[in-house]
């Protein structure tokens, strides 16, 4: 195109640049926590004191999902140890704040193959995102640009507890404690056009959701969170472009799709039950369609 020029950028070392210090990316990233490319995420706390096991660099979260993202910065090519030390702070966190959902977030400049290696030794039980940071010289510039490019989405094959044997079963006032009892109600009415499908299904109160069971087995095709002022519904959805543009155009508040687990969460009141009934009819009755034929 005439008129525009080329810029040729030349990557850079941030480990070996003398000026550049994980303090200095920690205050790039707390200032604006959306350049990491997982949303609209707030700053919660920076340099997080975990007793006996140091500081959690930078601790975000989503406003709407109530998500926690525990997030470690490492300037060069990731590590066993402070892969191990990500994981802890994850956990720590889930297990103080276990009100919240959690996932550790690793930034390196290099995602080797050994970072890989040591996660599959987790069995895909932990939620983890590997980010991959690179920086760049700008040209006639004394500024570096940078970039954040996920290599690894959450690595959670049990994403909803299937294992029901190991998942421990609470009952109704576990979620009107969690959420409220107007959003567990709204579960009830959710309920009645699931049992358009097959009038034997019924709720079961997990601990971490709220799923589906028929004659005393689990099936979720559809599972719940139950919020104070909203509910949290997740369908097993096919990876298409024409269901994706549907969602789009039903005017629901759509939330993330996870390509790994093939999870769509949808945010509901009590107002989409009127507003949008037919549509979370439909997309019951294809999710439904999609686990089981």
């Amino acid at each position: 195109m005439v008129g525009v020029r080329l810029i040729n950028l030349k990557k850079v070392s941030l480990k070996r640049n003398p000026r550049i210090n994980e303090k200095w990316i920690q205050e790039q990233i707390s200032s604006n926590p959306s350049i990491l490319g997982l949303g609209d995420l707030i700053l919660k706390d920076i340099e997080r004191n975990h007793r006996g096991a140091g500081r959690l660099d930078l601790l975000l979260q989503d406003p709407d999902s109530l998500k926690r993202y525990e997030v470690e910065i490492q300037l060069g090519k990731t590590d066993e140890s402070h892969i191990i030390r990500t994981i802890e702070y994850w956990d720590n966190e889930r297990k103080k704040y276990p009100q919240y959902d959690h996932c550790a977030v690793i930034i390196a400049e290099d995602i080797t193959s050994r970072f890989f290696n040591v996660i599959q030794l987790f069995n895909g039980n932990i939620p983890i995102i590997a980010i991959q940071m690179n920086a760049y010289e700008v040209e006639n510039n004394d500024g570096l640009a940078l970039t954040f490019t996920k290599i690894l989405d959450e690595f959670e094959l049990g994403f909803i507890d299937e294992d029901e044997e190991v998942t421990e079963v609470v009952d109704r006032y576990y979620w009107e404690k969690k959420g409220s009892k107007e959003t567990v109600e709204l579960t009830d009415n959710l309920l009645q056009l699931i049992k358009e499908i097959d009038p034997t299904f019924e709720l079961k109160y997990n601990k971490y959701y709220i799923g589906l069971a028929k004659d005393g087995s689990a099936d979720n095709f559809v599972s719940f969170k139950a919020r104070k002022s909203y509910l949290i519904m997740r369908l097993k959805l096919e990876d298409s472009e024409d269901i994706q543009n549907e969602l789009l155009e039903s005017g629901l508040d759509l939330m993330d799709y996870n390509r790994r687990s093939g999870l769509q969460r949808i945010r509901l009141v009590k107002k989409d039950l009127v507003d949008n009934e037919e549509t979370i009819r439909k997309l019951m009755q294809m999710s439904y369609d999609y686990v089981h034929l």
